[in-house]
């Protein structure tokens, strides 16, 4: 059982400051050099290849949800605390897995993964 799996981002995040746990730095936004694909933002890694026509731009970015590099896009953002991920996520319009490249594959991928036992 994964209780907590049902839980919004929003809840999370509630959660997170209710309990006042510490958090890596990068859930919150910073200067980071990134690069597009597929209309996704992504973190520089030493170890990814730019694509052609791909380039690095210095971006503010966070991450909304955090996995591998070569799949988990950044938001454009200016949430550096707690209080301000709260504000941005109770007014996102997307999901948290909306950046998520391996996620433009279909809406239910990761429905799709709990459901082969992914976790």
């Amino acid at each position: 059982m994964f209780p907590i799996s049902n839980w919004t981002e929003l809840d999370v995040w509630t959660y997170l400051k209710m309990e006042n746990i510490p958090l890596p730095s990068l859930y919150f936004s910073h200067k980071r050099k990134c690069y597009q694909r597929d209309g996704v933002w992504y973190g520089h890694a030493d170890y990814v290849q730019l694509k052609e026509g791909e380039r690095l731009e210095e971006k503010v970015v966070r991450f909304r949800s955090i996995g591998d590099v070569t799949c988990t896009g950044a938001c454009e953002s200016k949430a550096d605390n707690i209080d301000d991920i709260i504000a941005e996520v109770a007014s996102a319009t997307t999901t948290e897995r909306g950046t998520r490249g391996d996620d433009k594959k279909s809406e239910t991928s990761m429905e799709d993964r709990k459901q082969q036992g992914y976790f």
